[in-house]
């Protein structure tokens, strides 16, 4: 392959000139500029982008931290972040932290030795408190799950609202002993859930009754099988779960098919998010969508406005809930 050198040769110019022409320095006369335009078709010649990236002191590389790549709803949110990126001439890189520290660190690092230009943080495990330290100094962007009174700018919905919509729903129905299916406390968006799973209940002057309310470690199928089947073994059954993931939920369903229960009839079932194969269940999944392609779009041109030296507002996109058979069959 040739080189920068090579083609200075052919044009019988300096490094120097070749190197203004592929920056597009207005210094160059037209007809030096054709000589060097010619050489480099004729050579076949590609510039090397880090290099240049380099002398700008910029890498073109967003890095994106998700806690888990096996996780369905990131799916759709990483699509969004992909195709802002590439139509703004930057590349990603996700990074799965897997709730470890020692990761972060390393992609932390990244971003001060400027090895990447921002990041977008989807983790709700992330060191709040190292991620605003970065964010002191670098472009920082959070998408989802945030920080209450912080200073870095995201793109989340409105959780409680979301949850409270979804319960009344159920309660509307008819199904006024609605259980809780939702995941660790200590993420925002899981207490912002169970508000508004608790305003429902409050407005319609229901109990709230915490044996109906099971936490789960995880969102995976497994721990939403596992949390149906703890809401079966009570004495006195629930009638309807809202449940904080789609995941969870589908996981209830097939606690509850594999159980002989009918849905919606005997339980109806409500999730979260909207992921792509909650129509594919049997029956469909009631769910909260929530816009993720958006969500990555937005998150992306946040993050890219920022590193331009723009001041970035944090932005609420709109839920909907899409209902299906789990609640109307």
């Amino acid at each position: 392959m040739a080189n920068i050198q090579q083609v200075a040769k052919t044009a019988g110019v300096s490094v120097a000139t070749v190197s203004r022409v592929l920056n597009k320095a207005t210094s160059v006369t037209p007809e030096t500029r054709l000589k060097v335009e010619q050489a480099i078709k004729a050579l076949n010649y590609e510039p090397s982008m880090l290099g240049r990236n380099l002398r700008n002191s910029e890498s073109r590389l967003l890095l994106v931290l998700i806690p888990s790549i096996s996780n369905p709803f990131y799916t759709e949110i990483i699509n969004g972040i992909q195709n802002i990126a590439i139509a703004n001439h930057y590349n990603i890189l996700l990074c799965e932290t897997d709730s470890n520290p020692e990761r972060e660190n390393i992609y932390f690092h990244m971003v001060k030795n400027k090895v990447a230009d921002g990041v977008i943080s989807m983790d709700p495990t992330v060191n709040m408190q190292k991620l605003n330290e970065l964010a002191e100094n670098h472009s920082v962007i959070l998408c989802s799950e945030y920080e209450e009174g912080g200073c870095i700018p995201y793109v989340t919905i409105d959780n409680e609202l979301a949850a409270y919509h979804a319960v009344k729903h159920l309660i509307q129905l008819g199904m006024d002993q609605v259980a809780l299916i939702n995941s660790d406390e200590k993420f925002l968006y899981a207490r912002q859930r169970r508000n508004g799973y608790e305003r429902a209940l409050k407005e319609f002057q229901l109990p709230i009754r915490e044996e109906w309310i099971y936490n789960t470690d995880q969102l995976d199928f497994q721990h939403g099988v596992q949390a149906m089947r703890r809401l079966l073994q009570l004495e006195e059954r629930p009638t309807a779960v809202f449940a904080v993931s789609d995941t969870l939920a589908i996981g209830a369903l097939k606690e509850l098919n594999t159980s002989g229960l009918r849905v919606p009839e005997e339980i109806a079932v409500v999730g979260f998010d909207k992921i792509s194969f909650s129509n594919m269940t049997n029956p469909t999944l009631t769910t909260v969508s929530q816009p993720m392609y958006q969500m990555g779009c937005t998150a992306a041109t946040m993050l890219i406005n920022q590193i331009k030296g723009n001041k970035v507002e944090s932005i609420i996109l709109e839920h909907e809930l899409i209902i299906r058979e789990s609640t109307m069959g």
